[in-house]
C-alpha cells in the first residue's frame, strides 16, 4: 500500500494509465459534450471560503447525521457499475475499503458481484435501478433486505441513457465472462441478451446500451411510493429541482442525492455544487440531503456540507483507486480524502462539521 500515491491527481493519471480504452471510456466519459462533467468539479471550485481565525481547532469532529444515525464522516462511497473490469478486488474490495474506514458502501445494481456476496462489514446501501422485468427488481431489493443492508437509493436520471460519445466510437462491448448477475437475470427473462446461453452468464457481448435498454423508462412517483413502503429507507437519486426534491419527500422518500449521474445523462444539466442550496433549502430537516458530482477535495467537502448537505457521495477517485491498487487502492483514496476534509475543517476554522450549515464561511 505504501507505493500507493499519496496525492489523487497522481493517483488518477496512473489509473487511466493502465485501463484499458473501452473501461476507461466507460468509467471517465460523460455525455455529449462532457460540459456538465467538467462543470461538476469547476463548480465546486467557484465557491469562495472566507476562514475564522483564533477559534481553537485542536481537535475536530467530522461527525453527521445520515438517516438518523450518527454517522463518523460524511463520505459515501457511490454506487458504480461493472466494478470487476477496474480490478478483480471488484466491489467487495470497495466495500472493504469502505468499512475500514468507516465509509458507507453503495452497491450498484449493475455490479459483478450480488447482494448477499458483498462482506457483511460496515454499512451498505443498495443502489436500484428498475428493470422492465419488475420481478428482478424485487428480487434484487429481497436479496439486499435479507443480505442486511440498511437503505436503498432509487437512481431515477435514466430513462434512457445518455449519449457517452467515448463509449459509442469505441463500439466497447461487456466482456461475456464478467458476471453482472442483475443483466445476466433481466437478459433471461425478456430473452434479449445477445448471444444468452453463452460464457455461462445467460448473454454474450453487450454494449452498454444494450443493458441500459433493459430498464424501465416508465417510472414515476407511485414508484417511489411503493418502493418507500418497503423495510428499508429510500433515497432518491438523481434529483436537481426543489419541486422534485418535495415531491420525493411526499411520496415517503427518506431524503434525496443531488447528482446528475456525474454530468453522463443531460450535458448542460446544472452541476450539483448550483443545485444543493436550493434543494437543501426545499427539504428543510425534515430529509436528509446527500449530493455527488464532482467531489475531489476536502473543500468540496466542506462546501457541500456548509450548503445544507448531510453526505457527500464520491464515485470515480474510488474507482480509480480501486483500478490502481485494489481494495488497498480504494481505502487509500477514502483516507486521503478524509484527511483533507480534516485539515480543511482545522483551517476554515470550523472544528464540527455538524456545524457546518450555520458557520457562515462561505464568501
Amino acid at each position: 500500500m505504501d507505493d500507493l500515491p499519496q496525492i489523487l491527481g497522481t493517483l488518477e493519471a496512473r489509473a487511466r494509465e493502465i485501463l484499458e480504452p473501452g473501461p476507461l471510456a466507460y468509467y471517465a466519459s460523460g455525455a455529449d459534450d462532457a460540459l456538465t462533467l467538467r462543470d461538476n468539479i469547476a463548480a465546486w471550485q467557484r465557491i469562495r471560503l472566507r476562514p475564522k481565525m483564533l477559534v481553537g481547532v485542536a481537535e475536530r469532529d467530522l461527525s453527521t447525521t445520515i438517516l438518523g444515525r450518527r454517522r463518523p464522516h460524511p463520505l459515501i462511497v457511490a454506487p458504480m457499475a461493472y466494478q470487476r473490469l477496474a480490478h478483480p478486488d471488484a466491489e467487495p474490495g470497495t466495500a472493504a475499503a469502505a468499512a475500514a474506514t468507516k465509509t458507507i458502501f453503495t452497491l450498484s445494481t449493475l455490479a459483478t458481484t450480488a447482494p448477499p456476496d458483498v462482506p457483511r462489514e460496515g454499512t451498505r446501501w443498495f443502489q436500484v435501478y428498475v428493470f422492465k422485468d419488475r420481478g428482478v427488481s424485487r428480487a434484487l431489493v429481497d436479496q439486499a433486505v435479507e443480505a442486511g443492508f440498511e437503505a436503498l437509493v432509487l437512481t431515477v436520471d435514466l430513462p434512457v441513457l445518455g449519449m457517452r460519445e467515448a463509449d459509442h466510437q469505441l463500439g466497447w462491448t461487456l466482456p461475456a465472462d464478467i458476471g453482472i448477475p442483475s443483466v445476466d437475470a433481466a437478459g433471461r427473462t425478456r430473452g434479449t441478451a445477445p448471444g444468452a446461453g453463452e460464457a455461462g452468464h445467460g448473454r454474450g457481448p453487450m454494449t452498454v446500451a444494450d443493458t441500459a435498454a433493459l430498464l424501465d423508462p416508465g417510472l414515476t412517483w407511485d414508484d417511489v411510493a411503493e418502493l418507500a413502503s418497503g423495510p428499508l429507507p429510500v433515497l432518491v437519486k438523481g434529483v436537481l429541482r426543489a419541486d422534485d426534491a418535495r415531491r420525493a419527500v411526499d411520496a415517503g422518500a427518506a431524503g434525496v442525492v443531488v447528482s446528475n449521474h456525474g454530468g453522463r445523462q443531460l450535458d448542460t444539466a446544472i452541476a450539483t455544487a448550483d443545485a444543493l442550496p436550493e434543494i437543501a433549502a426545499a427539504i428543510g430537516a425534515g430529509a436528509d440531503v446527500i449530493v455527488d458530482g464532482g467531489i475531489r477535495r476536502g473543500t468540496d467537502i466542506l462546501k457541500a456540507m456548509a450548503l445544507g448537505a448531510n453526505g457527500v457521495m464520491v464515485g470515480r477517485p474510488v474507482l480509480w483507486g480501486l483500478a490502481l491498487g485494489g481494495e488497498h487502492g480504494a481505502r487509500r483514496v477514502l483516507e486521503l480524502l478524509l484527511a483533507d476534509f480534516d485539515r480543511c475543517l482545522a483551517l476554515a476554522g470550523i472544528p464540527k462539521a455538524a456545524k457546518l450549515r450555520d458557520a457562515d464561511v462561505l464568501a
